[in-house]
């Protein structure tokens, strides 16, 4: 009898595990064990002090201020949770994450945990803190390179970040709040995410939690290959709200590569300025459907200016490489090696063309020219908006070759209101073609279809150029 009921309890404790294998082999759902273990003494703490202004206590003693401040930065401002009381400077000690590139003592992690920092604690693993130097640091990416006076270190294995597709699963490593080695898992929810402010990074969104103090920490496919570097969180409470943001690993090595042969970074430059091409733009010029990055401004004395791309040009492809949105160009160009000739693919006047172009390297800052702006007392109200030719003073005041145009001195309907127009725009095209005053400009549209879409070229008073359509009625 006792043979039978031992029997009876090895077969269903066989069934049992046979049952719970198969729920997990059908449920898809990856064990992350096997990586944790692989990768865990690649994974490192960051800690740095550094000047900082901040008087008054911590309203939020579990988060530290400076990491927190600059997840915040990134989406609300300056401000952050920082005190008003700006007068009194301090040491404050920021917290982060990162991992070790290569065996020699090289180590990665993001620029805003770094910045301003007098000096770089990395802690290891095994519990060892050593004091790091800082080879290079791109704010633009937000990477930054370290290295660290310890050999036979071991290193993450770098994989493909070119081939993630949206719902594979990824796992982060990294000291959320200071809690160290901490891992949590989600799935990659989009690719090549574009961020206010960061042109040059088409970010891989994820579900993974992300908090302060996992910035700089590696994200790993289920191979165990870092596929990103975890940077950004958008969070209306300065946690984790299921929006995530990790840099790719094919922008991050071209980064990391510069950084450790010159400590600094040089990217592409076109010289333009580029907007979304909408539906009603895309009808107004005379596409089947929205696609490219439209130049609504070339810079002066820039590479564009010296190049036969022109105003209106709807870049199509560059280098080979399909531009589908317009915040899908900045990246491409940006990692284009500085010097190297590319063809462009644009539409111009409803005609694809093929245009030699050679390079640039990007300036440390371009400034923008600004308007002054006065009112003439010649005005005209015209589709919802009223027009006035500008004066002598306001022509002078345009860059070179751009002194025509009318201002916009009021909106009061539509379809001015519905195409964006604002006062004190100044319109300078209107399909294609150049308005020297409102005559013009009124004779020109009487001549065209109503219900037709007819694509401005518009000048704000930030000095920003940028295409609006309009709809004639």
């Amino acid at each position: 009898m006792m043979n039978k009921i031992k029997s009876f309890v090895q077969a269903a404790l066989f069934l049992t595990i046979f049952i719970n294998s198969a729920y997990a082999e059908v449920s898809g759902l990856p064990d992350f064990t096997k990586l944790v273990e692989d990768n865990n003494a690649s994974i490192v703490n960051i800690s740095t002090v550094r000047k900082s202004v901040n008087k008054s206590a911590n309203s939020h003693p579990q988060i530290p201020n400076d990491e927190l401040n600059d997840f915040l930065k990134k989406f609300f401002g300056d401000k952050g949770f920082e005190s008003p009381d700006k007068k009194s400077p301090r040491k404050a000690q920021s917290l982060g994450s990162g991992f070790i590139y290569s065996s020699d003592g090289y180590i990665i992690t993001n620029h805003h945990v770094i910045a301003d920092a007098e000096q770089i604690i990395v802690k290891l693993n095994d519990k060892r803190e050593l004091e790091a130097k800082l080879i290079g640091s791109d704010a633009s990416s937000d990477i930054a390179l370290l290295k660290i006076k310890v050999k036979n270190l071991k290193p993450v294995k770098i994989g493909n970040s070119k081939k993630l597709k949206v719902g594979q699963w990824v796992l982060a490593i990294g000291s959320p709040f200071g809690f160290e080695s901490t891992v949590t898992a989600g799935i990659v929810s989009a690719i090549g995410r574009s961020l206010p402010n960061d042109n040059y990074v088409p970010f891989i969104q994820t579900d993974v939690a992300i908090n302060p103090g996992n910035s700089g920490g590696p994200l790993f496919n289920l191979q165990g290959e870092v596929v990103g570097i975890n940077a950004q969180i958008f969070s209306r409470s300065g946690g984790f709200m299921g929006l995530s943001f990790a840099i790719p690993m094919d922008v991050a090595e071209n980064v990391i590569e510069q950084l450790k042969k010159s400590g600094k970074v040089s990217r592409g430059w076109l010289g333009v300025y580029i907007q979304e091409v909408t539906n009603n733009l895309a009808k107004s010029f005379g596409m089947k459907k929205p696609t490219g990055a439209l130049i609504s401004k070339i810079i002066p004395d820039g590479p564009a200016s010296k190049s036969d791309l022109k105003v209106g040009d709807i870049i199509l492809k560059f280098d080979g490489k399909d531009i589908t949105t317009s915040s899908s160009l900045p990246p491409i160009v940006g990692n284009t090696k500085v010097g190297k000739n590319v063809k462009i693919e644009i539409l111009r006047n409803g005609k694809k063309k093929n245009i030699k172009f050679k390079v640039q390297e990007l300036p440390m800052q371009k400034t923008a020219e600004v308007i002054k702006s006065n009112s003439t007392p010649e005005t005209k109200k015209i589709l919802g908006m009223t027009v006035a030719n500008l004066s002598a003073e306001e022509r002078k005041s345009l860059s070179a070759g751009n002194n025509f145009g009318i201002k916009v001195t009021d909106v009061s309907g539509n379809p001015a209101y519905e195409s964006g127009l604002l006062k004190n725009d100044i319109i300078y095209q209107i399909s294609g073609k150049n308005i020297q005053n409102i005559k013009q400009f009124n004779k020109i549209i009487k001549n065209m279809k109503k219900g037709n879409f007819a694509s401005l070229l518009v000048r704000r008073s930030q000095g920003n150029s940028i295409y609006l359509a309009i709809k004639i009625e």
